[in-house]
């Protein structure tokens, strides 16, 4: 169960908007895909391979993990699955590697220094803060929810909500056909 810290009023985090985004660290990256694309119906699922973040940190020191993210949508709900490329420290090896349950949640922000803020007022951990692309950046927080209750705020980069909205629209009258696409 979630500790309450030491917020100065309810719903602290909440201001920053709503999830748009549940993420998962599946054991088996392709049984998962299988399951969200055919049981679920969610999708279809876009892959981009050895993702790297710009100044990445963990837990305040240099990281260089490499991960491949699948995203899909389910209705308007963005389902990210998430495979580790490397052993490098971050959420996704070590104790924040949790699989085969929720394993973060995310939010879209417009500036993330509002953000570290509220995060200090709350007494969260930062665990990964990072530049995505020239114009974006991402922080992630444990709030005290502890592994699997992390939360992401990401700063989309220039051309990343058209990136998103292409998938979701893709889902939108998606007949599962091609439920796997590569993206560059």
């Amino acid at each position: 169960m979630p500790q309450r810290g030491p917020l100065t009023r309810p719903g602290l985090l909440a201001q920053f908007g709503p999830i748009f985004q549940m993420a998962y660290l599946p054991a088996d990256f392709d049984a998962a895909i299988d399951y969200w694309t055919r049981v679920v119906g969610a999708g279809p699922f876009f892959v981009m391979e050895g993702i790297t973040l710009s100044d990445m940190t963990y837990l305040g020191q240099p990281s260089d993990a490499r991960f491949t993210a699948a995203w899909g949508y389910w209705g308007d709900m963005q389902i990210e699955l998430i495979r580790p490329e490397n052993d490098a420290p971050s959420i996704y090896t070590g104790p924040y590697a949790v699989t085969d349950r929720l394993h973060h949640v995310c939010v879209e922000v417009d500036d993330l220094e509002p953000v570290r803020a509220a995060l200090a007022q709350a007494g969260a951990t930062i665990l990964i803060e990072g530049k995505v692309g020239e114009t974006g950046g991402v922080i992630y927080a444990d709030a005290g929810a502890g592994p699997g209750g992390v939360i992401e705020y990401v700063k989309l980069m220039e051309g990343g909500a058209g990136l998103f909205a292409m998938m979701r629209e893709a889902a939108r009258d998606w007949d599962g056909s091609d439920p796997v696409r590569k993206l560059g």
